[in-house]
């Protein structure tokens, strides 16, 4: 028998859900750019950059129009660039195809770049009021729990199946409140590190893993993959007035695409070598000293960094990198979290 959980969730929804600026203003737009950004990203680190981007960026418009640099920078210290590339080409499809607005349609939502189902359930029932599910790893936690559910969540089979019994319960005249109650109460209560806040939970009375005492063991959660590790070395290179700072552009497509870096060297040098490879490209160094190292993990891999600042006549400089000042580096050139450290030490210097 199926528990009733839609009543008890949806009374707790309204006395305990977050303010949220896309919540207080809910149109098809601000949705969508929310659930972008808070993919992979915690709210409360999302909001500033919500906030940011809604006032120059406001609709659709202004999205598909934007300079790719700026938009970069726009995001910059979200992460996850593709996301905002794919923000991007998604609201030119929709200036294209659909007059500028989203189309209230789950099917349509879902043919656009970077939106995924979860993400077109989200759109289309908060902003449009279709009884859809918006299944992420909030809902399949709570449901898992609310089961005693110990199969890999992470598995379509199973997500097919959670999701069957998130909607068996969706009353569909209060779809996106619903919805949003869901990703709430997993958020906030059923919390997916340390003990859940059972207590405070209006499914508590209903939850099967609470009555076994299992709650802190699902969902079941499969073994991590290794992580390859791969060593670079950041070199840090200063025109001879410190004033400007070498930037190198990264390739096109691949990972960090189209953002910049610091000159960003293969393996782990030593000081002779770093001397050696730009000497052997006709711009020897005037100045070299260590900088700390840093590590950067990413989904798949993690990048070990040794640093290097230098200083270096910097006249002729190649296609595919610019000199940029302090003011360039904070406003104008996007620089990806992985060499933040690094950043904040050029901001310091120039």
């Amino acid at each position: 028998m199926e528990p009733d959980i839609a009543c008890p969730l949806l009374d707790w929804y309204m006395q305990n859900r977050r303010i949220l600026p896309f919540r207080t203003e809910s149109t098809p737009y601000r949705v969508w750019v929310s659930e972008i950004m808070l993919q992979q990203t915690r709210v409360n680190a999302v909001l500033p950059y919500y906030e940011r981007f809604m006032r120059e960026l406001p609709d659709i418009a202004s999205l598909a129009a934007c300079n790719e640099e700026r938009l970069h920078k726009l995001w910059e210290g979200l992460g996850y660039y593709s996301r905002v590339r794919n923000l991007q080409k998604a609201a030119q499809i929709v200036m294209q195809q659909y007059g500028g607005s989203l189309p209230a349609d789950y099917d349509a939502l879902l043919s656009l770049p970077g939106i995924g189902a979860y993400t077109a359930g989200a759109i289309a029932s908060i902003s449009f009021g279709l009884p859809v599910p918006a299944v992420d790893g909030n809902v399949l936690r709570v449901f898992s729990r609310l089961y005693c559910d110990g199969r890999d969540v992470t598995q379509p089979r199973v997500k097919k199946e959670l999701t069957e019994h998130v909607m068996r319960m969706q009353p569909p005249e209060r779809a996106g409140d619903y919805n949003q109650a869901l990703m709430e109460l997993g958020a906030l209560v059923c919390v997916p590190n340390g003990a859940p806040l059972c207590d405070e939970c209006p499914l508590c009375s209903q939850c099967r893993a609470h009555a076994a005492g299992v709650e802190q063991t699902l969902p079941a959660k499969p073994k991590p993959a290794p992580k390859a590790v791969a060593p670079y070395t950041v070199l840090c290179i200063l025109n001879e007035e410190h004033t400007r700072v070498l930037l190198q552009k990264r390739p096109a497509k691949g990972l960090l695409a189209g953002l910049w870096q610091p000159y960003l060297a293969e393996g782990t040098l030593c000081e002779n070598e770093v001397r050696t490879l730009f000497e052997a490209a006709g711009t020897p160094l005037l100045s070299i000293a260590p900088m700390p190292g840093a590590r950067h993990v990413f989904t798949h891999r993690i990048w070990e960094m040794t640093g290097f600042l230098c200083t270096a006549a910097l006249t002729d400089v190649p296609e595919g990198f610019v000199l940029a000042d302090a003011d360039e580096l904070r406003d104008v050139y996007t620089l990806p979290n992985a060499f933040r450290a690094f950043c904040e030490e050029l901001k310091r210097l120039l």
